[in-house]
């Protein structure tokens, strides 16, 4: 294992275990958060989830439906998700990939009109503290 890495991490809610985390972590709709995906395996623990933790300043929370417009977009904002990235394991995200996005970074988009859609069931409830349901709801796809 990497030095600094370990398999128990401290969720957002206080909790240790990622199985446990994935059972109790609530959705924007209340309900139990679901995967975002897993190919490409997305979120900030890379576990499929659009988890978070104390160490994720981006709070990856955001489960998008990634576009063009939108890829090109935050391309324009020093963030390049379309190129592959190998020494990360990154293989650039593509039109329909879903991915867990920073939600400052959505929020941004929004506001800019070139926000993607949102899986709502895979969406954390963390997203709530950021924008509002009212502004999520016109973006839901499920």
């Amino acid at each position: 294992m990497e030095e600094g890495h370990n398999e128990t991490k401290e969720f957002a809610g206080g909790n240790t275990s990622p199985r446990q985390h994935h059972e109790q972590t609530k959705n924007v709709l209340g309900g139990k958060l679901t995967s975002c995906c897993s190919d490409p395996v997305t979120g900030f623990l890379r576990d499929g989830y659009c988890n978070t933790n104390l160490a994720d300043h981006g709070t990856h929370v955001v489960c998008a439906i990634i576009t063009d417009e939108f890829l090109r977009f935050t391309k324009s904002r020093g963030n390049d998700l379309g190129t592959p990235l190998p020494e990360y394991q990154f293989p650039g995200l593509k039109t329909g990939d879903r991915w867990c996005l920073c939600v400052l970074r959505w929020k941004e988009a929004y506001e800019a009109g070139m926000a993607p859609l949102l899986d709502f069931k895979a969406t954390h409830e963390k997203a709530l503290e950021y924008i509002s349901r009212d502004i999520l709801e016109k973006f839901r796809i499920d």
